[in-house]
């Protein structure tokens, strides 16, 4: 399969032969890691990362996964890049489009990825925007895999804000890899209907269902994920943590959740998690609202279900196998 040139904007631009292809090759290519077996097949290319939303998780693996491949990376942050500001993202694209081989992209709307792909004539990589997160989904349905050995008829439950970057694009894969997608929340937190209406029409070719839920004991009901996120996006005014911890916490993953769900079933948040004191965002949701916990309690995330560190992982090994995959002949 070859996808030179192609950008990497969301899963809806992928058809399932081509995300499991991904899949595997991000196995490959961790193998290989492992083992110690260079594969720096990119050397003398060079990589873009304009980061307006800022990121442990997602700037360590493009740097990381760019430097196994043997690239050389330039990061923008918040104050390093003219985007949208002095420049016009048209512009930009088309500049940095004749410096580089490929352009990563973390911030706002999706139209902004979009717009950059349209101009810059070289591959661009949605690291995040406000609708879609797909390097995310890569990784953890290779995390899925490793764990339960399958990805097609494992039920999975996303409880919580689903109207999101994190829930849609969730939604999105498990519609296109033949999974059982359940939100788990709150009716004014389900996705857009829009949105649940193309990923049910794409379930009905993958033998996938996408279901929407209030009621935790129906959703968990033989649940083979698990998977929550944060309850107030970035980005986000301070004073609706309240309202989200009033109408949220009826869908916290604790232990009582997973005993719901199978025995076998695992745990998956994309981090941070908010599940201790340990952050200064905690400490200060704990003075004014008294929790100690938010989205995940401690119990379950320290559990021998949770698999977020091996989710966290794969990110790079991923990603690693997004920027290949788009940038060299594959054969």
């Amino acid at each position: 399969m070859n996808l030179k040139g192609r950008s990497f904007l969301k899963l809806m631009d992928f058809t399932t032969e081509e995300i499991l292809y991904f899949i595997d090759l991000a196995a490959e290519l961790k193998e290989k890691k492992r083992r110690g077996i260079r594969h720096d097949s990119l050397t003398g290319k060079n990589i873009a990362l304009i980061f307006e939303k800022t990121s442990t998780r997602t700037r360590c693996s493009f740097e990381v996964a760019a430097h196994d491949l043997g690239m050389h990376v330039t990061y923008l942050d918040p104050s390093g890049s003219q985007i949208g500001k002095k420049e016009s993202i048209k512009d930009t694209a088309r500049v940095l489009g004749r410096m580089f081989d490929g352009i990563e992209y973390r911030g706002y709307g999706q139209e902004i990825v979009e717009e950059l792909a349209k101009y810059a004539q070289v591959p661009v990589w949605n690291g995040l925007t406000n609708e879609f997160h797909p390097t995310q989904m890569i990784a953890d349905m290779l995390t899925i895999r490793e764990h339960l050995g399958k990805l097609e008829g494992v039920k999975f439950v996303y409880m919580g804000d689903a109207r999101y970057n994190m829930g849609n694009s969730l939604m999105v894969a498990c519609a296109k890899l033949g999974m059982h997608f359940v939100a788990c929340t709150s009716k004014k937190y389900f996705p857009d209907q829009k949105l649940v209406d193309y990923c049910t029409e794409v379930a009905s070719k993958t033998g996938a269902t996408i279901t929407l839920s209030e009621d935790v004991d129906k959703a968990l009901d033989k649940a083979d994920v698990v998977y929550t996120d944060v309850w107030v996006s970035m980005g986000e005014p301070d004073d609706v943590w309240e309202e989200r911890i009033r109408e949220l916490l009826p869908y916290q993953v604790n232990a009582d959740v997973m005993k719901r769900a199978r025995d076998s079933a695992i745990f998956m948040h994309c981090l941070p998690a908010f599940h201790d004191l340990e952050t200064k965002i905690g400490r200060d949701v704990h003075q004014k609202f008294g929790l100690t916990e938010m989205e995940v309690t401690d119990e379950v995330f320290e559990s021998s279900q949770s698999v977020v560190f091996d989710e966290a992982e794969n990110r790079m090994h991923t990603i690693k196998a997004v920027m290949l995959a788009t940038l060299a002949d594959m054969q």
